[in-house]
């Protein structure tokens, strides 16, 4: 090929020719970058679009059903919306066991539901919780007769449809269900100043609360023990607010762990009201 500055005289002919030759091969070498270019440009953005769908359909695939709080907020909203004003007073009214029992307050053995007292409650009242045992600890068999009734009657006869909350006081074990494990009360466990004794201690009574069908435990007292003639002062941790702090806390993570929802895990309540350790007197009020 020949410069610009050797196409001079005779040569020009040549020159025009070699260097139109040249022209058009440098215009195909440029057309086929460009084209090879547009080529790379379009394979990543393919690939980046093939990228992202993939990515936004793993999203929505896998956190919709892993993260139901949501839907579950929406379905609240529905409910209130819903909701009469009986109806809101009534999901904010808890009872005892006694009043949907055969006997009522006079607790006959064995213990045995009465289905109209039951409908009465949670289909005409529109009771949302229920509390405790009767007369003494039930087997595991008649806990779950007991929770199944209850929630037959409130999933498949109210309006609404929804489960009633049950509760329990497990203070120190599971001392309603028969062959529950008891522990030491509270102002005995405080004296061995262990917090993973408490969480231990947590961990199993949730597991055999929800075992007996029971999500709710009215369970730990953090009452500060400020008053020993108090006929409730075992119940607390004693006096020393570090220490009550401690174990409480420990206790929580144990029977609550990191969702309370898991089947061997329950929800606690912290109880009981501001001052209610501080009793002058010691009598309980």
């Amino acid at each position: 090929m020949l410069s610009t500055f050797e196409c001079t005289g005779n040569q020009t002919e040549r020159w025009t020719k070699e260097c139109d030759n040249c022209i058009a091969h440098r215009h195909k070498k440029i057309i086929n970058r460009i084209r090879l270019t547009n080529e790379k440009d379009k394979m990543k953005k393919t690939l980046l679009s093939c990228i992202l769908i993939v990515t936004l359909g793993l999203v929505f695939l896998g956190s919709t059903p892993n993260d139901p709080k949501p839907s579950i907020e929406q379905k609240v909203k529905d409910l209130l919306a819903k909701m009469t004003i009986e109806e809101k007073i009534g999901q904010m009214t808890q009872v005892t066991i006694d009043v949907v029992s055969v006997g009522g307050d006079r607790r006959v053995e064995p213990h045995a539901l009465d289905p109209k007292m039951l409908e009465n409650a949670v289909v005409n009242h529109h009771v949302g919780s229920i509390l405790n045992v009767g007369n003494s600890a039930f087997t595991l068999d008649h806990w779950h007769e007991v929770i199944t009734t209850i929630q037959d009657v409130a999933t498949k006869k109210t309006r609404l449809k929804i489960p009633v909350l049950y509760g329990i006081d497990a203070i120190h074990g599971v001392t309603y269900t028969h062959g529950g494990t008891l522990f030491p009360q509270a102002i005995a466990l405080a004296a061995t100043c262990n917090t993973e004794f408490a969480k231990r201690e947590g961990e199993i009574t949730a597991y055999e609360m929800r075992a007996s069908g029971i999500p709710w435990n009215f369970y730990p007292v953090l009452d500060i023990g400020r008053q020993p003639l108090w006929s409730r002062f075992w119940e607390t941790y004693g006096e020393d607010v570090h220490l009550a702090t401690a174990l409480g806390k420990s206790y929580i993570e144990g029977h609550q762990g990191n969702d309370m929802s898991a089947p061997t895990k329950g929800a606690t309540c912290l109880k009981h009201y501001v001052g209610y350790g501080f009793q002058l007197s010691g009598k309980d009020r």
